[in-house]
Formats: C-alpha cells, structure tokens, sequence
C-alpha cells in the first residue's frame, strides 16, 4: 500500500532537484558571461585601422621599453655569475646524495669546477668569471636573479616557457602581449622587432615572437642587421615618382573600402599592416644604419673586431638601441642559433671550454657596450634589460665528457634599468649550484615583474580564448618586490 506522504514527499524531492538543477546551470551560465564580460573590460580596446596606436598602461609604469638578451642553448650559471666555493673544493667529487644522478642525456660524473676564474667586479664585489669580463665591469648596475627554476629541461619547450609562459606551442609571446597592451610611441616601425643572431634562429624560432590567440597585427617583426626585412626596397625599374603615385592610389582606394565597410575589423587590421608596411619603406632603412655611428661607438660595443660572428652581434645589439631610441617598444636581441651540438649556441654537452671561449667573446663586449651606450644616453633610466636564458647547467660534468647536461632548477639570470634595484643578488642556489634553494623565482614570477615594471597588472590583462580566461602568467606569478627600486 502506498504511502501518501511519502509519495508527497517524493515529488517534493524531486521538484527541489530539478529547481536546484536549473538554478545551478543558471549560475554556472551567469559566472560565464559574468567571465566574458570582465575579460572583455581587462583586455585593451584596439582600433582595427590603430593597432599600434599608445595605450595606457593599468598604473605609473617604471619602464616605457624592454630589451631582452636571450641566450639560446642555456648558458652555464656556475661558469659565469653563480659563484660557488664549495664547488671548487670538491672539484672532482660525486655530488652528495647524488652519486648516481641521471640528468637530460644520462649519467653525471662527479663534481666540476668553474672553468674560469671568478673575480670581484665593481664597487659591490659581485664574483663574475672570466668568461664574460665585460659584462662583469657593469655588475654595479645589474640585478642579478639566482634562483629561477623552469619546468622543462628540453630547449624547445623551455623556450617557449620562457618567451610565452607555456611550455606548449601556440600562446603570445611576451613582447606580443606588451605590444596589445601598450601598442607603440612610433608609427612608422614596427612595436617588437626580434633581432636574429647572425648564427640564425633559436630552436623555438618564431614561437618566440609568435602573437599566438592575439591579433595577428602584434606578433613580433623578424630582422637584424645582417637579414634585413624582405622586399623592403623599391624595384630597380620603379622610379621613385611612379611609386609615390602607386602608393597614393592605394591610399585613395584603402579609404574607399573603409567607408564602404566600416564595421569590418579584418580589412581595417589588413589596411593598417599594408601601411605600415609602407611607412616601413621609409623608416627601416634609417633605422638599421648603424654604420653611420660614429668610430668611437663602433669600438665600444665591438662592432670593428676582426671576429666577423662578434662585429655581426655588436652591429646587432646597437640596432636595439637605435629601435628602443625611436620608439621601439619590445625588442628581443637573440645570442644563438638552433641546435649544433654547442657550436652555435651555449649548449655545452661535450666540449665546454672551447665553446664557450668562443660564444662569450661574442656576447660579452657587445652587451655591455649597450648597457654603457644606454646610461650614457640617459635611456637606462626609462629601458629595462632583461638577460635570459631557457634554463642553467649541471656542476658536474656529464659521464664521459667535457661539458655539462641540462638543469632547470637552478639558473641566473638579470635585469638592469628601468625599476630596478642595482648591484644586488637575489635569490641563491645551493652551495653546488645545483638547485634554487632561496627565493625562488618561476618563468610566471619573472614575467609579472616585468609586467609589472611597464605598469601592466598580469592579473589583469588578460584575453577570453576558448572558454579561458588566458594571460601571460597563465593562474601563477608574483611580482618580485625585493628587486624593485
């Protein structure tokens, strides 16, 4: 026999689940497009026919520019800034606790000294080695970061950990996302110019300057001095009347097509690139003149050593800062090519001491003759430097070799300028260099402190793609406010 207030109360049971079901499709539908709202409010208002026009920042920014040096194939911070005593002491025996460590390309033999000396540099006595002498002489205004950690030790992935935030293929890079927030101070030349090395490109390639799920528009712009941007200069056979005229044409005609369809973004973004592309003609040219620097600076950044690759890179590094000096927003100036078992970049699995002589020669003179040419100028003061690399070194040799395996969790890297404090060290290893053992710093940590230091809040600026709420930092990141001046 049935029970009426039973059967009542199932019924009732059953209209609470159903009301409660509805309810709560209703919220999650509610939190989505409450979601799509706000990101839509976060992300920067871009004009379709203006994307490069300035924009403001979310508060008073430190910094206006960015320079990055980029030492493709991970350079060795136990060779270079991350003294460490106690390495030196037990050169030639196992790592404690680690005896049979297996690392990237398989076993580790026992513990390795620096293969060059490390001396105090400047006023703060900074331990920087040999390697890099120059660079050293500047420790006085470089804020060095000890304790970064990545999370691949693969050069592609951590490339692109480090350039994008994620380890996987497909997101804005760093310069692409400061270039949607920012835009550019000069409309004649592109908002982020990657610098190749004269060797080629790094692993990643154009990932590293990719815009990803951002317009296309904000994608780095690939050139240096020695590969100049393609079809730049007029054809032979067109005179410089018959182009003015054929450029006034499209002009008259890109304009028709904006009245006709004013609501069309796609063809406003297409109009815009082709008249950048135009006033580039004009621009670019001027601006990769470096040969109209006078001697003297020729000679300070290295740019008239007999070493062709090192005159290549010098000739590299002050066409970031004739860039940064007209505007430029976002430079990426890249030290080393893809992968040649560490003859074109710092990969040192095998012969170490011999590549590295040969690619801090390179890299050293022409880097600290742009930091010294920046504070001469005053830039320094409204630029930040940032000197990076995809992940560090191990402190012992590999098993059978003269070089050193892949080790992300532990590594240097710098940052000079803008915001910063100088002539300090934050962060440490252990006493090997063998792990970030104090103050540790994420690839998503570093990013929002330079974010940060642009007057960008990297919780807010953000992008709704595929549902999420996307940014450079990803969920992660804090800003490091130890380093800041």
């Amino acid at each position: 026999m049935n029970d009426p207030i039973c059967s009542c109360r199932s019924r009732l049971g059953r209209r609470r689940f159903l009301s409660g079901t509805v309810n709560s499709l209703s919220a999650i539908a509610l939190t989505s497009l409450a979601a799509e709202e706000q990101a839509v409010a976060e992300s920067p208002r871009i004009d379709p026919a203006r994307p490069y026009a300035p924009r403001q920042p979310h508060f008073e920014a430190k910094a206006k520019n960015v320079i990055v040096v980029f030492c493709s194939g991970a350079i060795s911070q136990v060779d270079t800034f991350d003294y460490k005593p106690k390495l030196i002491q037990l050169d030639g025996k196992p790592l404690p606790g680690n005896e049979k460590l297996v690392s990237f390309q398989g076993p580790n033999g026992n513990l390795t000294q620096p293969l060059w000396k490390f001396r105090p540099r400047g006023r703060s006595g900074k331990m920087v080695s040999d390697l890099l002498p120059h660079i050293g002489s500047m420790a006085d205004d470089l804020c060095f970061i000890h304790s970064r950690k990545s999370t691949s030790n693969t050069h592609g992935p951590a490339e692109n950990l480090m350039n994008t935030g994620f380890a996987f293929d497909g997101f804005p890079s760093m310069g692409a996302w400061v270039n949607f927030a920012l835009g550019s101070e000069n409309a004649d030349l592109p908002a982020f110019v990657a610098i190749e090395d004269p060797r080629g490109n790094p692993q990643s390639g154009p990932n590293n300057w990719a815009a990803g799920f951002l317009p296309a528009a904000f994608q780095g712009t690939p050139f240096s001095t020695t590969k100049p941007i393609r079809y730049l200069d007029r054809p032979k056979d067109v005179s410089d009347t018959a182009d003015r005229q054929t450029l006034s044409a499209v002009r008259f005609l890109d304009e028709q097509l904006r009245d006709r369809f004013p609501g069309d973004e796609q063809l406003a973004a297409r109009i815009a690139g082709y008249e950048l592309a135009a006033r580039m003609q004009l621009s670019v040219p001027e601006a990769v003149d470096v040969n109209s620097e006078p001697p003297s600076l020729q000679k300070l950044y290295g740019a008239d050593s007999p070493n062709e690759l090192k005159a290549a890179f010098a000739r590299n590094c002050m066409l970031a800062r004739r860039l940064i000096e007209r505007g430029v927003r976002f430079v990426q100036l890249f030290n080393g090519a893809y992968a040649s078992g560490g003859r074109l970049n710092w990969d040192g699995h095998s012969d170490l001491k011999r590549q590295y002589d040969v690619h801090g020669e390179i890299l050293d003179q022409p880097v600290a003759g742009l930091l010294i040419d920046l504070k001469q100028r005053g830039l320094l003061e409204e630029t930040l430097v940032v000197f990076a690399t995809e992940f560090g070194r191990m402190p012992m040799f590999q098993m059978g070799t003269y070089g050193r395996d892949h080790n992300p969790e532990g590594f240097t890297c710098w940052l000079a300028g803008a915001g910063v404090k100088p002539g300090i060290s934050y962060g440490a290893t252990d006493e090997y260099g063998f792990r970030a053992s104090e103050k540790i710093v994420t690839p998503a940590d570093f990013h929002a402190t330079i974010l940060h230091l642009l007057g960008l809040d990297h919780e807010r600026l953000t992008v709704y793609h595929n549902g999420i709420q996307r940014r450079l930092t990803n969920v992660e990141g804090h800003v490091i406010q130890d380093i800041l001046a």
